[in-house]
């Protein structure tokens, strides 16, 4: 049996939320970024792109810290690839933080205002599929983002677009449209300039294999080659992420317990559809000897 950590995307972010966790992570991230990152988690920071991902990032470490023991494996979801990989032993957290920092930016500069995500609850692929093919053309792009579930994904792009596909949607039954906290349209080739851009910055990044399996949010599979990770890492934000074929490749691989680190527990939800048994269970509302036991419990099976 195996143990899974995942981290979570834009979306999941919350005020304070760097307020409470251990100041060592904030404390390294504000001398690296040369501000006080404890700023970074306002209501009113939290309205920028760069604020958000280096907040998720920031959370992410600091938490998987605080477990203070290794997992069998990782995946993140969006930007939750990257403290992923940092927990891998892949990327070094300096480093990590001066491209979300990055990559922040660049996705906020390409799209300041007008376009975003939207999930739909309810219907499957293929329908959804078919009512972004009646809906997007180059006034109004919109694209799949996110296969979630077999009955929840999240597309990307204008805000018209989104609100067509949101009402065509609800007349073929979904249960739930839902504009998401994100401002930008992840996941989708609206993002391709700005992911080469990043791409750019990472040649210059010394990236290490990882050291604890490190699992690919779009490619719902293990990475360990150095340049399909640099690949991965730079180019996520425009290409599809399966979540669900994630944690469906976690749980074929022996994962038996996940642990979802904050911010929040959507994850975690996600993952009980999946897990027909295990443990499923989020960081956020959890003791942290309870978490640390878990992980003894599941690593001492594998002996």
């Amino acid at each position: 049996m195996s143990s899974l950590l995942v981290f979570p995307g834009q979306g999941a972010q919350q005020p304070g939320m760097l307020h409470r966790l251990p100041c060592e992570a904030v404390v390294e991230a504000s001398d690296v970024l040369g501000e006080d990152a404890l700023l970074l988690d306002s209501v009113e920071a939290l309205k920028s792109t760069r604020a958000v991902q280096l907040c998720l990032l920031i959370a992410g470490v600091a938490a998987s810290r605080q477990l203070s023991m290794a997992p069998d494996y990782v995946a993140g979801l969006s930007i939750g690839a990257y403290p992923a990989a940092v927990v891998a032993g892949a990327l070094s957290f300096s480093d990590a933080l001066h491209l979300v920092s990055l990559r922040g930016e660049l996705m906020q500069q390409a799209y300041p205002q007008g376009y975003g995500m939207t999930a739909i609850i309810g219907l499957d692929l293929s329908t959804v599929e078919s009512l972004l093919a009646q809906v997007h053309s180059a006034d109004t792009p919109v694209y799949l983002a996110n296969i979630n579930a077999d009955n929840q994904v999240v597309i990307a792009g204008s805000d018209a677009a989104m609100k067509s596909v949101a009402e065509l949607a609800k007349g073929r039954g979904a249960g739930l449209t839902k504009r998401l906290a994100v401002s930008v349209p992840s996941h989708c080739p609206l993002l391709d300039a700005p992911a080469k851009t990043l791409a750019g910055a990472f040649a210059n990044v010394q990236l290490k294999i990882p050291t604890v399996g490190y699992l690919s949010g779009s490619r719902a599979r293990p990475v360990t080659n150095i340049e399909a990770l640099r690949d991965d890492l730079a180019f996520n934000m425009c290409r599809v992420v399966d979540w669900r074929g994630t944690v469906q490749s976690a749980y074929e691989r022996g994962v038996r317990l996940q642990i979802e680190l904050p911010p929040g527990a959507v994850l975690t939800g996600l993952a009980r559809r999946v897990f027909e048994q295990g443990t499923v269970i989020a960081f956020d509302g959890a003791r942290l000897d309870t978490l640390q036991a878990l992980l003894r419990e599941e690593g001492s099976r594998q002996l």
